[in-house]
């Protein structure tokens, strides 16, 4: 029924000089996205990106590009020839459809037409079109009506050289930046709800995301470090890949135990997992530390945690999620499919020692004398250099 989809680019279309880099990489990750669809492939003609979705149901094809950062929306498009007649055709079914998608809920179907011309070489103009149109359906489609201002649907019609475009379904994608226009970044993963949405937030802006998950076997489970692995696949199918590292955290844990403070015990952690990231992070080219902290939420999330966890490391650390409430973070998480993942019942290792009474005002010297009893150098080296990767998807780059 569909052959092609209609992709709608954001931001990277307004980027001046930089336009053509940034449409490069959008291509180069909606093909990615596309690779799950053999003969599927994207375009671009006259200005629009489309996608033929060669043998494939348009819906399946539709979801996995819809997920690409950088498609503020999408459209099934239905092909016409430029004879009047095929045009008109072509119109009255769509519309038929749509208005019985919509009537399901009963009631009259309100409609509008918007047209226009990739060349002006077509003997009608646009309003020409609009108008012959709207006729033609009123006639021939029952139970709808023309509403210019408010419409159940807009039934637009793009009369290009060879032939027409139709379409009257919008779906919204994630919009943003494409992937790969804005570095790399190192997210600590944990199994929670908050992380993986600051990743996908980071992504958002165009950043690379590859992520650090800390695991405390036994104390935590295979089942728990399959959690922090099926986020870090959510992620991946939006930016065209990514990878895990995964830190074995067990003696670095055991040894806050023993020498540390339990009312610091969280703080050191903390700063501990700073410094094996930001040694991951250098390692493979990333220029700063994303974190899932909210402003407040709990005792290693207030200013003075992060003000004196923020002290061992010289990269910048993104917390996008700094100002957000747990009610807007759960919405987001639904929204891009981790909150089911996020709360199987298997602790990580944040949560397995999480000690009675934890400082939520620390201050830096009673941090600093805890630490001395720590070999730091020694435990964040075997740490880093101990980590498994596993891999997501290749990154696409241009």
């Amino acid at each position: 029924m569909y052959r092609l989809l209609l992709l709608r680019e954001g931001e990277a279309a307004l980027k001046g000089k930089n336009r053509s880099s940034f449409e490069r990489q959008f291509l180069a990750n909606v093909r990615a996205a596309l690779e799950p669809y053999p003969g599927a492939r994207v375009y671009r003609s006259d200005g629009r990106v489309l996608v033929d979705v060669g043998d494939h149901p348009w819906r399946d094809v539709a979801e996995a590009v819809g997920r690409v950062f950088g498609v503020v929306s999408l459209s099934p498009v239905r092909t016409a020839g430029l004879a009047w007649e095929q045009i008109e055709e072509a119109a009255v079914e769509l519309a038929r459809e749509t208005a019985g998608r919509i009537r399901s809920g009963g009631g009259r179907v309100t409609f509008k037409v918007e047209a226009r011309r990739a060349g002006k070489q077509y003997p009608l103009t646009s309003p020409e079109i609009s108008r012959r149109l709207g006729a033609a359906l009123l006639r021939q489609v029952g139970g709808i009506e023309v509403d210019v201002h408010r419409p159940d649907f807009v039934l637009t019609v793009e009369v290009r050289p060879e032939e027409a475009f139709l379409f009257a379904e919008t779906i919204p994608g994630p919009g943003g930046l494409p992937v790969g226009v804005g570095g790399k970044a190192m997210l600590l993963l944990s199994g929670g709800i908050d992380s993986p949405v600051a990743g996908w937030m980071t992504m958002k802006r165009g950043v690379r995301v590859e992520a650090v998950h800390f695991h405390s076997f036994p104390f935590t489970s295979e089942r728990a470090r399959k959690k922090a692995e099926d986020l870090a696949a959510v992620l991946a199918s939006f930016g065209g890949g990514t990878v895990l590292h995964v830190v074995h955290f067990t003696e670095v844990q055991k040894a806050i135990r023993m020498h540390c403070p339990d009312s610091l015990s969280v703080t050191v952690m903390r700063r501990m997992m700073l410094r094996i990231a930001e040694r991951i992070a250098r390692r493979r080219g990333a220029l700063a530390l994303v974190t899932g902290e909210s402003l407040g939420q709990v005792a290693s999330q207030t200013l003075e945690s992060m003000a004196v966890i923020n002290e061992v490391t010289n990269m910048p650390v993104l917390r996008p999620l700094v100002g957000m409430d747990k009610v807007e973070i759960i919405r987001l998480a639904r929204q891009i499919g981790t909150y089911e993942i996020s709360i199987r019942p298997y602790e990580d290792c944040c949560t397995v020692f999480t000690p009675k009474n934890p400082s939520t005002r620390p201050r830096p010297e009673p941090v600093h004398r805890a630490e001395a009893a720590l070999d730091v150098e020694g435990l964040t080296a075997r740490a880093a250099d101990s980590a498994e990767t596993v891999d997501f998807g290749a990154a696409v780059r241009v």
